[in-house]
């Protein structure tokens, strides 16, 4: 099973519109990196909602995001990421108006689809940051340790 006709159609529109961003389809998962100064955005395999993560991955592009520090840091450039993709998007769609070819590629934007992945990353982070001790969520100081306010301050 190959990826859809107009999946690979948009993400041809999106390689011609972003020139400065390779995508690359040689990759199990989407993903976004920094290459040789290059940003490069990896494209799945097929699935549903192909195209949204395409533009997702473009999105953390499009905000120059490398790093992060912290877990909370990398729950703010998800929410980025698919906040920049929607303005790639609705730009399109306002194009779309007056482009039959590209209102037929441009996919469905599902918010909770949407929500569903920042969920994934919300979930993780309250897993990571609740003490294994008393059960109260700690903070993440910016060498990646967690520290407990209750366990820690008895010590």
């Amino acid at each position: 099973m190959g990826v859809e006709t107009t999946d690979r159609e948009f993400v041809e529109r999106l390689e011609r519109d972003f020139p400065e961003v390779e995508f690359r389809w040689d990759r199990p998962k989407f993903s976004y990196q920094m290459q040789n100064g290059k940003k490069v955005v990896f494209l799945g395999g097929p699935q549903p909602n192909f195209s949204l993560l395409a533009l997702h991955e473009l999105g953390h592009a499009l905000c120059g995001h490398e790093s992060y520090d912290t877990h909370i840091a990398r729950l703010k450039i998800e929410s980025e990421a698919w906040e920049r993709a929607n303005t790639v998007f609705l730009n399109y769609q306002k194009q779309a108006q007056d482009n039959p070819d590209l209102a037929r590629i441009l996919p469905e934007w599902d918010e909770d689809f949407v929500q569903e992945k920042l969920d994934t990353y919300r979930e993780w982070l309250h897993q990571k940051s609740k003490c294994k001790k008393c059960g109260l969520t700690m903070y993440q100081t910016k060498d990646g340790k967690y520290h407990c306010p209750r366990c820690e301050s008895f010590l």
